[in-house]
Parts: C-alpha cells; sequence; structure tokens
C-alpha cells in the first residue's frame, strides 16, 4: 500500500473513531436530563436523583479499574464493539421497564460501555498524535465529543411524540456506528512498549508524581458535566424555567465548548497548557458561580452558561495534552486510566453534591461550589513545576 494510500485510510479510522465519540456523548448528554426530568416528575428526591445519575459514571468507574488490561487483551475494535453493543442495548430497555432500580443498574451498564468507548478511543487518537500537533489534536477529539453531548439534551423535545421516542432513535444510531466499527476498523492491539516502566506496579503512582495537577482537569469536568446535565433541570423547574427553556439552554455549555475547544487548543500549543488552564479556570469559574444572580432572566443564563462551558469545555483534553507533554509514551497509558478516574469520580460527584444543595434549599449552592472549584484548580498552579519532556 503506498503512503498515500495509508494516509488516507489513517484519515477514516480517525473519523470513525469521531462518530464512535460523538455517539457516546450524545447517550450521556440525553440520558442525564430525560432520566432527571422523569424521576422528578415521579416525586423522587433531589437527592436520590442525583444518586441515580451517578450510577452511569459508578459503572464508568468499575471499567476504568480494569480498562487498561481488557484493552490489552481485546483490542481497540473489540473494546470499542463491545461497549457499543452494551450501550445500545441499555437504550433499548429503558423505556420498556420504567423502574428507578432498574434504572440504577442500567445507568451503571451504559456507563461500561460509554467508560470503554472513550478509554479505547482517546487512547488511540493520543497515541496516534505528535507533540507539534496534540494539542489541536485532542482538541478536535474533546470537540467531537463536545458535539454529541451538546446535540444529546434536544432529546427532551422529542418526549411529546412518545416517552420511547429518543431512546429508540439513539439506539438506531448506535447501531449504525457499530456497523460502521466492524466493517471499516483493523483489528489492532496498542504497541507493548520493550520498557520494563510499561509493566511496573507503579507507573500509576509515578503519573501522580510527574502530572498531577495535569490529571486534575478530568475530575472538575466530570464534576461540571454530570452536574450541570443531572442538576440543571432540578434548578431550572423548581427556579421557574419551563421544560422547554432548559431544553434549549442545556445545549449551550457544550455550545460555548465547541467555540472555543480548537483556539484554546491552539493557544495552548503556542502559549503554554499550563497558563491556558489558569486563566480559563479562573474566568469559567467566575461565570458559573454569576449564574445564581441572573435568576430567570434566559438571556443572561444563556450567555453565563455558554461563556462558562467555552473556557472549561477543553479541560479534559487539554489536561490529558498537558499530562502527555510531561510523561514519557510508556506512561501514558497509565495516565489515560489516571484521567478517566478522575473523571468518573468527578461525575459521580457532581450529580450528588448538587443533588444535596438543591435538597437543603440552598440552590445557588450548586453553581458557587462548582465555580469555586474551578477558580482553586487555578490557585493550586503555583504549587505544581515540571520538568520538560520527562523520559
Amino acid at each position: 500500500m503506498s503512503d498515500t494510500a495509508q494516509a488516507r485510510q489513517g484519515r477514516i479510522h480517525y473519523f470513525i473513531l469521531i462518530a464512535v465519540i460523538i455517539a457516546a456523548g450524545l447517550s450521556q448528554g440525553m440520558l442525564l436530563p430525560v432520566l432527571a426530568i422523569f424521576l422528578e416528575e415521579m416525586g423522587v428526591s433531589s437527592s436520590v436523583n442525583g444518586l441515580n445519575a451517578a450510577a452511569l459514571y459508578a459503572g464508568s468507574f468499575a471499567m476504568t479499574l480494569v480498562a487498561e488490561r481488557v484493552l490489552g487483551w481485546a483490542g481497540f475494535k473489540k473494546l470499542i464493539v463491545a461497549g457499543l453493543v452494551l450501550v445500545m442495548l441499555s437504550l433499548v430497555a429503558f423505556p420498556l421497564f420504567p423502574s428507578v432500580a432498574l434504572w440504577f443498574v442500567l445507568r451503571v451498564l451504559v456507563g461500561i460501555g460509554d467508560s470503554a468507548l472513550h478509554y479505547a478511543a482517546q487512547l488511540w487518537v493520543l497515541m496516534m498524535s505528535t507533540p507539534e500537533n496534540r494539542g489541536r489534536s485532542i482538541s478536535f477529539y474533546g470537540m467531537s465529543y463536545g458535539i454529541g453531548f451538546s446535540l444529546g439534551p434536544l432529546g427532551i423535545s422529542l418526549l411529546r411524540h412518545g416517552d420511547a421516542v429518543p431512546f429508540l432513535i439513539l439506539a438506531v444510531l448506535f447501531l449504525l456506528v457499530l456497523l460502521i466499527v466492524i466493517f471499516k476498523l483493523p483489528d489492532v492491539k496498542p504497541e507493548r512498549h520493550s520498557s520494563a516502566e510499561a509493566v511496573i506496579p507503579g507507573r500509576y503512582k509515578r503519573s501522580y508524581q510527574l502530572a498531577w495537577y495535569a490529571l486534575i482537569p478530568a475530575f472538575l469536568y466530570g464534576y461540571m458535566e454530570a452536574g450541570i446535565n443531572s442538576n440543571f433541570p432540578i434548578y431550572g423547574m423548581r427556579g421557574g424555567f419551563s421544560i422547554e427553556q432548559i431544553s434549549s439552554l442545556l445545549p449551550f455549555i457544550g455550545i460555548g465548548g465547541l467555540i472555543l475547544q480548537l483556539p484554546l487548543g491552539i493557544w495552548s500549543d503556542r502559549f503554554g497548557r499550563k497558563r491556558v488552564l489558569m486563566i480559563a479556570g479562573i474566568l469559567g469559574g467566575a461565570c458559573f458561580m454569576l449564574v445564581p444572580a441572573a435568576g430567570t432572566s434566559y438571556w443572561s443564563v444563556l450567555i453565563l452558561l455558554t461563556l462558562a462551558g467555552g473556557l472549561v469545555g477543553s479541560f479534559f483534553s487539554l489536561g490529558l495534552a498537558y499530562a502527555a507533554d510531561i510523561l514519557p509514551k510508556a506512561l501514558l497509558p497509565a495516565a489515560n486510566v489516571v484521567a478517566s478516574f478522575h473523571f468518573n469520580i468527578g461525575s459521580i460527584a457532581g450529580p450528588n453534591v448538587g443533588g444535596l444543595l438543591i435538597g437543603t434549599g440552598w440552590n445557588a449552592g450548586m453553581f458557587i461550589t462548582l465555580g469555586g472549584l474551578y477558580i482553586l484548580f487555578a490557585c493550586t498552579s503555583v504549587f505544581f513545576k515540571h520538568k520538560k519532556s520527562v523520559q
């Protein structure tokens, strides 16, 4: 095969991975608000609602613990196929069995499937990128997830055609992506490094020691993403917003991320990822803390959510790119597991902390706490120093 044909095939594989991650974003972006609305209408408390939402990330967390080993055994393609099948079957089951307890189990299964998709796709993309284009490459990956996650809440508007409609439409989309993956993606496994560092027990600890600051953004992104999409429907309904307004406001967090994802990636290549993360954390945190002051002003909340989402919507991808700058290549799979671990912990904490704060009657607390975490992260940057190109 000629170099031109190989390059063309590589681009095809890359865009198939992009389609996979868009589908994963759609599933999470739709399930969180749609099921939160169902549970709120069923009279379930905000704390139980948040706990049920966190089940998705409990499943994701469980998968993270074994993802590196499973990927090494099964390879990229088989892990992606298994994830797609698991999510697709769970989506079909949600409307068939309207039970709070069963939904908890189904969310765990979706979390396992989505985590498999995320881990395989993001590691594949990360290992294909070069230091020169890493910021742009991983930012485009993040944009793709953001597209799916932003479109997901629009499934709320499909509920008027029937409670099962958004779930069935998304399941059909997953089936199409599954067929493309089966017939077009190569069956490959991650490279095994000759270095003994690839198998030493302390590789996770070493990743923390070298790149702890670069791994925190994954926690913050998970906290923000799951917390907002699970709790904002409750926050909005109790604050006076209609379901239609909530449905139209939620996507603007992702839209803001889409607008600034690529510019932030390029600026991080030029000015340094640490500096970009610090500035984005302070400004994004401030925007979140101003949301309660906007009250029920639709346009004010829309602008603030768009700005905040734009500024912090790149945190997961920029954090990974920053970790890749710092760590030797042999530690990237371990760092990827740590980032996924942080993301899932944040995603479990977000809905639960927000739900508890809303349950106490302090609705504004979910946004003040969220914004404060981003500002605190920016302040801790003074404690982190690293040597470039650690080997």
